[in-house]
């Protein structure tokens, strides 16, 4: 079932879906963070961990990475932090050999020369050499967090292309689906009608464009 949901979901780009969970009065588009390289694209399950700042009792980056499956995503919530990374070299090579389908970071990476050489998918606000040790330390594992404003539960669905990232519920998703294909399926017509001569207005307003991009009254929001 998960690799049927990955495959309907990799047909979509993130405008694609951006704009159905727009219709469906779905907050997703994950703001500030974009993949190290324009080529990468992800689609998995979101398995989360939370940061937080390292106080007089200490505490790790965490070695959570030999728990997570193929297809997964890590999301990594460092509250935006640009100080301290918490994913590098080593996640990297691990993530990569245990087939995971791509880290989200709410904050920076580093040894990206790693990530381009093995095609991993790291989508983050940059990079930057400085450790996280002694500066973060992980507080929670497979909890809610939030990432570039929006909120991401464990099992929640995520899709990555150049565009940036967005957020798909899992509670939500037949719903996104149906309403991502409704406006793919209406830009195709709409590009096809251009190649063949017609106007942009005209096109649009044939395929009924703007009713796509409009609030859904009937939304189960």
């Amino acid at each position: 079932m998960s690799e049927d949901i990955q495959n309907a979901l990799t047909m979509f780009s993130c405008t694609d879906l951006s704009d159905a969970m727009d219709r469906l009065d779905i907050d997703c588009q994950v703001m500030g963070i974009m993949p190290l390289d324009r080529s990468f694209k992800l689609v998995g399950q979101a398995w989360t961990v939370r940061y937080g700042t390292v106080g007089q009792s200490g505490g790790s980056v965490g070695d959570y990475i030999d728990d997570l499956g193929a297809g997964q995503v890590v999301v990594l919530d460092n509250r935006g932090r640009l100080d301290a990374t918490v994913w590098g070299d080593l996640l990297t090579m691990t993530a990569a050999k245990q087939r995971i389908a791509g880290t989200v970071i709410d904050g920076i990476c580093r040894d990206v020369g790693r990530a381009l050489e093995l095609s991993y998918p790291i989508f983050s606000r940059g990079n930057w050499m400085r450790t996280g040790k002694d500066r973060v330390r992980v507080e929670a594992i497979q909890e809610p967090v939030t990432i570039g404003g929006i909120r991401v539960e464990p099992g929640d669905w995520l899709r990555g292309d150049g565009d940036g990232l967005v957020v798909i519920p899992a509670s939500r998703l037949t719903e996104v689906l149906k309403a991502a294909k409704q406006v793919h399926e209406a830009e195709t017509r709409i590009r096809e009608a251009i190649e063949r001569g017609a106007s942009l207005r005209q096109a649009r307003a044939d395929n009924k464009y703007h009713q796509l991009q409009s609030r859904d009254p009937n939304s189960g929001s």
